[in-house]
């Protein structure tokens, strides 16, 4: 296709890009909006000892969204995948934004978890059907910037709504939104019908898989409710099953960090565990024991946000300067030091400075491991197995900070009901996150096969890569 063809194509699908974005803007604003107003939320409603299962819920579900969707898209197209989707994820923040309960709001939770990973995969979808390849960077460079936009003023907006106007419009707000805007892309999805190539039995195999590893993870959340000794057994059980579970879902050895893919896959999710894990209770400790106001508890996730763009920046301005490997050895490192640096801050009761300063490195960390992640995944995949390779990539990332915000959430209600020092189930939680951090600096220099080291062309060759 010409530069000048191109371009006509761009142009006619203008009104389908700009709804496609809005989208994505929508369901990262309300990734981020929560995190900051969630602290209120769990003290309006008396429900701390649900607040992880609030985070980790959504993340389940997703992954079996995903796979329901891309299934589905296979099948029939993209239209009815992306219609229930966004129903799906625009009664749930509806059932978050009018609960009595924080039980029916981790409920609404799980629906919009539901429909935000099938929305996802259903305009990626679109993407590859819809517009010609040389437009494809261009759509997915507009995805990139509507994740951004949110990350530096979703935090401060949602805790301004939540203080000036109430914590229940940060999910009714949203929901407004989201079905007029999937409407505007109807007229442009009708025209994609469904491919020739039918699923296949393995895929459908998958979402078996899928829907075990989201109940696993929803049964781990649910340990804390179970007297001990009993909760630790259930929480054994269940998080073996969510190993298990995922194991089909990912390239082989990927459990074991094995080098090359394998590493990356596992390097994801450790690294989202680690950070995530932490994150939800960066807002909690500085309202709930530093007194911040929700508005500027959500400033310090926007300092994060800063520096994790500011950092994948750079590295794609270095380019090949910067080996892979190296940039997620560092990434990796500076995620330990600033869970580290949060954890003493609340251990000690430092200054909020000490704890901010410090997730602003973690910011920093994850801009450089994400980015490069990414590339090594692409650059390890043949293009039949690119979607593949790309899908096992989110599973991890979904299902590794699924699995910390379980064990974060009991490590905190289980110290919290022993009556012990308010500072204690803060502390506990995030030494559960730092393990989870710790993992992926350990599993970091395992991304780049030997052979790769030596002749970095040639890193496809690795038995490594076979899935």
């Amino acid at each position: 296709m010409s530069v000048l063809e191109a371009g006509h194509e761009w142009r006619r699908l203008r009104t389908t890009t700009w709804s496609m974005y809005v989208l994505i803007f929508l369901v990262a604003f309300e990734s981020f909006a929560v995190t900051t107003v969630m602290p209120t939320v769990s003290r309006a409603l008396d429900g701390a000892s649900l607040y992880a299962f609030a985070f980790a819920g959504p993340l389940a579900t997703g992954v079996i969204g995903m796979v329901v969707a891309g299934s589905w898209c296979d099948r029939h197209g993209p239209r009815g995948p992306l219609m229930l989707a966004a129903a799906l994820f625009a009664v749930g923040l509806v059932a978050a934004g009018l609960t009595p309960t924080m039980g029916v709001l981790v409920l609404g939770r799980l629906v919009q978890g539901l429909g935000g990973g099938a929305m996802t995969v259903a305009l990626y979808v679109i993407v590859a059907r819809l517009y010609p390849g040389v437009l494809h960077p261009r759509v997915f460079g507009g995805f990139a910037a509507a994740w951004v936009l949110p990350a530096l003023v979703g935090p401060a907006a949602a805790g301004a709504v939540a203080q000036h106007v109430g914590w229940r419009w940060v999910f009714l707000g949203v929901a407004l939104l989201v079905l007029p805007v999937s409407l505007v892309l109807l007229p442009a999805v009708r025209r994609i019908g469904p491919p020739r190539t039918p699923a296949t039995a393995a895929r459908r195999g998958r979402l078996a898989w899928a829907t075990l590893a989201a109940a696993a993870v929803l049964g781990l959340n649910l340990a804390v409710y179970v007297p001990l000794p009993w909760s630790v057994a259930v929480a054994a059980i269940t998080g073996a099953a969510a190993i298990v579970a995922l194991r089909p879902l990912v390239p082989r050895g990927s459990l074991r960090a094995a080098r090359g893919l394998p590493a990356v896959i596992a390097t994801r999710g450790l690294v989202a565990g680690g950070f995530l894990g932490a994150e939800v209770y960066l807002p909690y400790l500085l309202t709930d024991r530093y007194g911040f106001s929700p508005t500027t508890a959500g400033i310090a996730l926007t300092l994060a946000a800063l520096a994790w763009a500011s950092t994948s920046w750079l590295q794609g301005r270095l380019g090949d300067r910067l080996a892979s490997r190296d940039a997620i050895v560092l990434g990796a490192a500076l995620v330990v030091v600033s869970v580290s640096g949060v954890t003493v801050a609340a251990a000690a009761h430092l200054p909020p400075a000490v704890a901010i300063a410090s997730w602003t490195v973690g910011g920093g960390g994850m801009g450089l491991v994400y980015s490069r992640l990414t590339v090594l995944v692409l650059a390890y995949s043949s293009p039949g197995s690119q979607g593949t390779h790309s899908s096992a990539l989110s599973i991890a990332d979904s299902i590794g900070a699924a699995l910390a915000l379980a064990l974060t959430g009991l490590a905190f209600t289980s110290v919290l009901a022993s009556g012990t020092a308010p500072d204690l189930p803060f502390v506990a939680s995030l030494l559960v996150a730092w393990l989870f951090a710790l993992g992926a600096m350990v599993t970091a220099p395992r991304v780049r096969t030997r052979q790769a080291e030596a002749d970095p062309t040639d890193a496809a060759t690795s038995s490594a890569l076979r899935s």
